[in-house]
């Protein structure tokens, strides 16, 4: 069954229009602000949850002649990121009408809200590369806002600051990516350069173009740059503990259930694009890396809401590297803990945003013995915690298991060194134990004599937790519900083939069991000297080379620091260097792209240029070197005219007199206007520099280089046939213009605002010097 266009373009379309009209509401309602936001996840909630069942692609046209629509395609990856986002979203504004209570900028904050969880759904949903891109950066945009929340702190301003620069240096990698993926799919899709559902339909053969054209692993870098950046993967994972200065909500919101699952959907989305040995080994390499970096981290960690940054970076690393492995297991491993892990990490993030509510710290060190006066958090908290470890039968179990399959398959097949894929994932699922006891440790033993009385929650921000905590104890009683009711149709969205996924508790000894056996066991057995593992992980992760923040801070300040000697050098007051930069950076670009674009001179024919011609060229040459060497002002004036009018000539000589015609009027407008003003010109400025000299004749032939390759370039051959547009124009001019003079007819009708925007800006300049001879002689004053 097809989805209906009004339903999830509705959907998208509903939290933006929400947070339009937030300013307004928070005057009337103030605080329960927050329970509009939840109104409108709701629905958005139950908008994609009509669309279960159905699968294909609803577009309405944007730019049709780019081929740019706004197209959604329906599956069920896409409806399981998109009901993860809104139903989450839902208690996540319930909660923060509660913890944000009295807090400042609530209008801002509860709109970004409803923006970025708009921008989410756009994403899960969109299946137009340029939608693609446009709703990453908007994730982006409103992370920043987010994340700097409390402006007037310098924490916040640098966390904020730092998020931006990674996810959105990642959005250039992604677009430059999008742009060379459609460069390939335009050659096998008949021009749908743009439609991913269609790429993703053709799978084959768009890859099969890629690699013809070469593409294949700048397109699987690129999105893997990209990927890596949104979600916090090695070596760019540093901005995600950063970003826990953002207020509790935007920290379960964001970065646990969905902003950091953006580049592990996407990555879930490619798959059957890209999947090959090389998508292997980048992104199962790097998955397990980071899982490994992220759970040793954690366990290092001395805060709360940090330790659970870095166990979210070992869980997206766990995704990834499943979407990695080209087996079925990897596929359901990926799509599996992406439920999975939406549904314990963000009531975790929750129950750390009560215990800093209710007891005042999130100092780990500073905390214990909870659950005699948070009873409920510390349940929520256990059935969470222990599905976050692995523990089963909770439902991070299963997930985890079909990793340890997917691993374990892998290094079987291909022997040699990928037996460390394996090896790395149960070292990383020993420290996700380690961590995952620690977090849980906060609610057991004696309570600290500085933590005299802790009062009880309220509701408001137990239930949402709470309701969290139920599902994940659902699924981990009845794992193969969750699959028969969305997970499976996910699975078959980012698999090649249609795989069954079947989950449950292990009747019998297998490898996968016996990695997850030695994970827990040596988690467990591990835990009672987890002080002195601390010790010796902090030693290793102290050294700065294997610490990216301090590579990002040398970076930013080796760019504040050689940013003012660039302009000392480049902003120097003289007329002379501006026009030296402008030209040059110009006319690089522009030879950039020729050799990019793989440009070659063209066959020359016969030659067109007359003895007349001939002639008229080369007193314009000699005028423009008597313009260099004239030895008065006078004289070089006279000689630019002769050039100008030896212009005109050419013209006249080249059939074209209408151009000729302004060329005479404009040169005598210039040299009536330079014999009106030579006298009040200086008659000698300074001695000039042979280096000065020497980089003016450099800067001069490299431009006039580039101009005439240019023109070469881009004029069509005398005996070639007429370009498309050159033949509208042609054949148009009389019937659509009423014009027989065509160029006359382009100038002032099918290009006619081209003409007036120059008019317009003309006359802006011709103001601009009227004003500055008038005020000449007028002084300025303080």
């Amino acid at each position: 069954m097809p989805p209906e266009l009004s339903i999830v373009a509705g959907a998208v379309a509903l939290p933006f229009a929400a947070a339009g009209v937030t300013p307004v509401v928070y005057r009337l309602v103030g605080d329960r602000t927050g329970y509009l936001g939840a109104v409108v996840a709701l629905a958005c909630f139950g908008l994609l949850g009509s669309q279960l069942g159905t699968r294909g692609v609803v577009s309405s046209s944007w730019v049709p002649s780019l081929d740019v629509s706004l197209r959604f395609y329906v599956d069920g990856w896409a409806l399981l990121f998109a009901l993860l986002a809104s139903g989450i979203g839902a208690l996540i504004f319930t909660y923060s009408a509660r913890y944000m209570h009295e807090e400042r900028n609530l209008a801002r904050f509860y709109a970004t809200m409803l923006a970025f969880m708009g921008s989410i759904l756009g994403v899960a949903l969109a299946a137009d590369l340029i939608v693609v891109f446009l709703f990453w950066e908007l994730t982006s945009l409103c992370s920043f806002v987010l994340i700097g929340h409390y402006t007037d702190e310098r924490a916040s301003q640098y966390a904020a600051r730092m998020a931006m620069i990674v996810t959105v240096g990642g959005g250039l990698f992604l677009l430059a990516g999008l742009l060379l993926l459609s460069v390939a799919a335009g050659t096998v899709l008949d021009g749908s350069t743009f439609d991913l559902a269609a790429m993703l339909a053709d799978a084959d053969a768009v890859q099969a173009a890629l690699r013809e054209e070469g593409l294949f692993v700048p397109v699987l870098l690129s999105m893997g740059v990209a990927a890596g950046a949104k979600s916090a993967q090695v070596p760019l994972h540093f901005w995600l503990p950063n970003a826990m200065v953002a207020p509790t909500p935007v920290s379960a919101f964001l970065h646990s259930a969905t902003m950091v699952k953006v580049g592990v959907y996407f990555v879930g989305r490619l798959r059957p694009l890209l999947g090959s040995p090389e998508w292997t080994l980048l992104f199962a390499t790097v998955g397990l890396l980071t899982m490994t970096a992220g759970a040793m981290l954690a366990v290092v960690a001395t805060d709360l809401k940090e330790l659970l940054a870095y166990s979210t970076a070992s869980h997206l690393g766990l995704m990834v590297a499943g979407f990695g492995f080209e087996s079925v297991y990897g596929g359901e491993a990926g799509a599996f803990h992406l439920l999975n892990h939406a549904l314990f990490k963000a009531p975790l993030f929750l129950v750390a945003g009560i215990v800093a509510h209710e007891v005042g710290t999130r100092r780990l060190d500073g905390l214990s013995g909870l659950w005699r006066d948070l009873p409920v958090t510390a349940v929520i908290a256990a059935i969470t915690g222990l599905s976050m470890a692995g523990i089963p039968p909770f439902s991070g179990f299963y997930s985890k298991e079909l990793l340890f399959e997917a691993t374990y398959e892998a290094a079987h097949a291909a022997g040699g060194l990928t037996w460390l894929y394996p090896a790395l994932a149960v070292f990383a699922s020993v420290f996700t134990v380690l961590y995952s006891l620690r977090f849980l440790a906060i609610f057991v033993g004696d309570q600290p004599d500085a933590i005299a009385s802790v009062p009880r929650p309220s509701a408001s921000l137990v239930v949402p937790p709470g309701v969290l905590a139920l599902a994940t104890a659902v699924v981990s009683v009845s794992p193969q519900f969750a699959v028969d009711v969305i997970v499976q149709q996910a699975v078959d969205s980012t698999a090649a083939g249609t795989p069954e996924v079947h989950v449950g508790l292990p009747d019998h000894l297998s490898p996968p069991v016996a990695m997850s056996a030695v994970a827990i066991v040596g988690g467990v057995a591990t835990y009672p000297a987890i002080d002195r593992i601390r010790a010796g992980t902090e030693e290793i992760v102290r050294a700065r080379a294997l610490r990216p923040c301090w590579w990002y801070d040398k970076l930013l300040m080796g760019v504040e620091e050689t940013s003012p000697r660039l302009g000392d050098w480049i902003h120097n007051g003289l007329l002379r260097t501006y026009v030296t930069w402008s030209f040059v950076a110009a006319s690089a670009l522009v030879l950039s792209g020729y050799a990019a674009t793989g440009e070659v001179m063209p066959a020359t024919g016969e030659a067109a240029v007359t003895a007349a011609m001939a002639l008229v060229l080369v007193v314009a040459v000699v005028a423009a070197v008597a313009v260099v060497i004239a030895p008065s002002h006078v004289a070089g004036v006279l000689s630019l005219s002769i050039l100008g009018f030896m212009v005109a000539i050419f013209y006249i000589l080249a059939s074209a007199p209408d151009l000729a015609l302004t060329q005479l009027v404009v040169e005598t407008l210039v040299l009536l206007i330079f014999l009106l003003v030579i006298e009040q010109l200086p008659a000698f400025y300074a001695d000039v520099n042979r280096w000065v000299i020497a980089r003016d004749v450099g800067v001069s032939l490299f431009v006039g280089a580039t101009a005439f390759l240019t023109v070469i370039l881009s004029s069509p051959a005398a005996s070639g046939d007429p370009t498309a547009i050159a033949r509208y124009y042609a054949t148009e001019a009389v019937p659509e213009a009423g014009g027989t003079n065509v160029v006359n007819v382009i100038l002032v009708d099918f290009r006619a605002f081209d003409t007036l925007g120059e008019l317009f800006v003309i006359t802006v300049a011709g103001l601009s010097v009227l004003v500055l001879i008038t005020m000449r002689n007028r002084g300025e004053t303080k």
